[in-house]
């Protein structure tokens, strides 16, 4: 998940597609940030199906990019891009650990942007919100 004007990217490994995982998953990363959840843009996979009880448990509206329209998405699809370079699309998903993504997660999230005035995302969303994101998901525990 990426939030749009910061470039912040939030990922948890998830054991497959299932709507109730995503759900569960999109809730629990989301949750400790609730108050800036303002809307979530979904891309019309069925993992999706359960939106409503995420938009409802975040109090946040709900959006779908219009079918094979990619570029509605394109700060997402940029940042799995970015996210290929430590795992790439031959590798396998099915071993890698809540570590090993946070890890990732959070370099991505350390590289500075020109988009940004050549701040991190941290910095960018620390600034926008007031809070440091690694303590509130313990990513500075886990790196």
């Amino acid at each position: 998940m990426d939030e749009r004007k910061t470039k912040l990217r939030l990922a948890v490994p998830l054991p497959g597609k299932k709507a109730k995982a995503v759900k569960q998953a999109m809730i629990g990363v989301l949750k400790p940030l609730k108050k800036f959840v303002k809307t979530i843009t979904y891309d019309n996979g069925k993992e999706f199906v359960q939106h409503e009880e995420v938009a409802k448990a975040l109090k946040c509206d709900s959006y779908f990019a219009a079918p094979y329209h990619s570029w509605e998405r394109g700060q997402n699809e940029n940042a799995n891009g970015l996210l290929r370079q430590y795992f790439p699309k031959s590798m396998e998903l099915n071993n890698v650990t809540e570590k090993e993504v946070i890890i990732a997660v959070d370099k991505l999230n350390n590289r500075p942007r020109k988009c940004l005035d050549y701040k991190t995302p941290y910095e960018a969303f620390k600034e926008l919100t007031g809070i440091d994101v690694r303590k509130v998901m313990g990513y500075a525990f886990i790196t």
